[in-house]
């Protein structure tokens, strides 16, 4: 598959702790104001290019809190997923305890998806009306993003990738992903290695299918969980895969919850059931076994 050609590194000049300090002495302990070029700042994170990303689509001042608050969530997808990915591969390593560091910072940026939520609690029926038709036939359910996570979290579906067909990059990228393990897939290959009696037919399938869950593994669950040594590095990645499933299930109750309190029981913009289909997407469960072996504990 041919990768996007990725941006330069930022030109941003370094400096040690002595020039810092000598820099500060100079200045009186003021802040450089004087620059010879862009400032480092920019340089580094874009922030000019990112505040000219806001393109509303009307002259109502709430949709540009839908928009950024949309575009902020769509960030949050792309660092959630690349953190997941590093899990991913350190577990694919056999490295369980490097692995922990990336989830949990996966399931910290989770929760600052969740938060940004809050930022459009004020919008009513009527606030979302005077721009919800201008958005045709645009919807969240087309995020690709939000398709990688849920593809790398072990919610596979060929139909979900079907609508980016037209998009040939973003396309491959997700069927690349759909056809590869899931984490939750290199978590039960960790498990296998360790000697616990997992399933060949799990190891070694269609990964563009989901699983279906497995006593077996339910069963080496249990069994992790009952050592509860400090040295049991299982049972810590079981709990940090627990507060992703939960920051995760906590983001889709509350995507739901915005739609009823904006739409009602309204079709979605996209083409789907709207709320009710949101309520049958959340019956998909994530890491179902780590939920089952708490029934058996």
């Amino acid at each position: 598959m041919q990768r996007q050609r990725l941006p330069e590194r930022p030109r941003v000049r370094p400096a040690n702790a002595q020039q810092r300090a000598d820099r500060a002495a100079a200045n009186g302990g003021e802040p450089t104001l004087e620059l010879a070029e862009r400032t480092p700042y920019d340089t580094y994170v874009h922030a000019s290019t990112l505040h000219s990303l806001q393109q509303t689509l009307s002259r109502d001042p709430g949709e540009m809190s839908f928009l950024m608050v949309s575009q902020i969530m769509e960030l949050y997808f792309g660092l959630t997923c690349f953190e997941v990915r590093e899990a991913r591969k350190r577990l694919r390593e056999d490295d369980v305890w490097a692995a922990l560091a990336p989830l949990h910072r996966a399931a910290l940026h989770l929760e600052g998806l969740n938060a940004a939520w809050r930022g459009l609690r004020w919008m009513t029926p009527a606030d979302f009306n005077r721009f919800r038709n201008l958005l045709g036939e645009g919807s969240g359910f087309q995020s690709a993003m939000y398709r990688q996570l849920e593809f790398l979290l072990g919610l596979k579906s060929v139909s979900l990738a079907r609508p980016f067909h037209r998009q040939p990059q973003v396309y491959a990228e997700l069927v690349e992903t759909l056809r590869a393990p899931s984490l939750w897939d290199e978590v039960i290959a960790v498990l296998a290695r360790r000697g616990f009696a997992v399933p060949a037919g799990l190891l070694d399938r269609d990964f563009s299918n989901e699983a279906e869950p497995s006593a077996e593994v339910t069963a080496a669950w249990v069994e992790v969980y009952a050592d509860p040594g400090p040295d049991n590095h299982l049972r810590l990645l079981g709990e940090t895969l627990v507060e992703i499933v939960e920051q995760f299930d906590d983001w889709r109750h509350q995507h739901l919850k915005a739609v009823r309190r904006t739409m009602g029981a309204k079709v979605g913009t996209g083409g789907s059931a709207g709320a009710a289909w949101l309520r049958r997407s959340m019956a998909r469960e994530v890491f179902p076994e780590l939920w089952a072996a708490r029934t058996e504990m």
